[in-house]
């Protein structure tokens, strides 16, 4: 009697080879924010950005397919989206760092609406 392939083996194959690069491309992300490498940050998260739309349509067309998950990347799924999470607020208080640097370096000046001859 011949046993047929389980059907969720061969979507798994893409979803790990994509869950693997997202997981390079955050720890490649990560070491250039703590290296503070502005163009590879830069590079860095556009690459991330694409990987991860690309991402979301090839997860959003294994769930729609009735496939669903593998268990074994639920995990590796929640942990991406945990640590994108602590990527995103590390961006957001270095951003916040430089912007408060920047107001120190150089202050607003009052606007001035009518100027004394």
């Amino acid at each position: 009697m011949r046993t047929p392939a389980p059907a969720i083996e061969r979507p798994a194959q893409p979803l790990e080879a994509l869950i693997r690069s997202l997981e390079s491309q955050l720890e490649s992300l990560a070491q250039a924010l703590r290296e503070r490498d502005s163009e590879a940050i830069s590079a860095g998260s556009a690459r991330l950005q694409r990987s991860l739309q690309q991402a979301m349509a090839v997860l959003s067309s294994a769930t729609a397919q009735g496939g669903g998950l593998p268990d074994g990347l639920r995990p590796r799924l929640a942990k991406l989206q945990g640590a994108v999470a602590a990527e995103r607020e590390s961006l957001a208080r270095a951003s916040a760092a430089v912007q408060r640097a920047m107001n120190v370096l150089m202050p607003a000046t009052p606007a001035v609406v009518y100027a004394a001859p």
